[in-house]
């Protein structure tokens, strides 16, 4: 099994509020640790996102909802002491009920 760290990011700098953004998509034969995942505000008003996880089995859950990321901050959705364990096919989204207005950082440990 080969091992490869990397990092995975959405610039939310042109994107629709209230609309699903996908960050990464687990490949197939694949399973992804997420070391950590940041969503930050890139605008001069507060924001509120939704982090979900789409399973491929359709078992869809959100790891935040309706979270708010202050201006000139970031939200901590995954990080320190806290790991998220993916399957092929799950996929990680994101949303914003502003438009063009968060950034996401999602580092993440692929094992094929």
């Amino acid at each position: 099994m080969a091992n490869t760290f990397k990092v995975k990011t959405f610039t939310g700098g042109s994107t629709t509020a209230n609309t699903d953004m996908t960050v990464y998509t687990c490949p197939s034969s694949t399973q992804t640790t997420v070391i950590g995942l940041s969503v930050a505000n890139i605008v001069t008003s507060q924001i509120t996102v939704d982090v979900k996880l789409n399973k491929g089995t359709g078992d869809d859950v959100f790891l935040v909802k309706d979270a708010p990321v202050p201006v000139g901050s970031s939200l901590v959705v995954v990080g320190g002491d806290q790991k998220l364990v993916l399957e092929a096919t799950d996929v990680v989204k994101i949303q914003s009920n502003t438009a063009n207005s968060a950034d996401t950082a999602m580092s993440i440990l692929e094992i094929t």
